[in-house]
């Protein structure tokens, strides 16, 4: 494949075509949340997994455990409640919608309470 300017892109390695991903901007956003709840003693260990109809960041506070929250873009759901949804450690759905600023802000707002303390 090549883009506009005559550089070649090249697939994420591993990454299988069809496959749902974060892009550079979400990414960004979410790794940004993660290292300040590392920093806040919070999270210590994260997983991302792909799959074609769905791509999750889960953060955790030991590895061993289930996650403690949990962000998953569905791009299928785009037109109904939103594509991203914020997952707590049991499963319940924290928040759904169509910007990943407004899933976060349940993390982020539990980060101030933890930097407050």
């Amino acid at each position: 494949m090549a883009a506009a300017n005559g550089a070649n892109i090249v697939s994420f390695p591993g990454r299988q075509p069809g496959q749902v991903g974060f892009d550079r901007d979400e990414l960004t956003r979410i790794l940004d949340v993660y290292g300040r709840m590392v920093a806040a003693g919070q999270w210590r260990d994260y997983a991302m997994d792909f799959t074609k109809d769905a791509a999750t960041f889960a953060a955790f506070v030991r590895h061993a455990e289930r996650p403690q929250a949990r962000v998953e873009k569905r791009p299928s759901l785009r037109a109904k409640q939103g594509m991203w949804t914020l997952f707590g450690e049991h499963g319940q759905i924290l928040k759904r919608g169509h910007e990943l600023a407004g899933v976060l802000a349940p993390v982020e707002r539990r980060l101030l309470k933890a930097v407050e303390d």
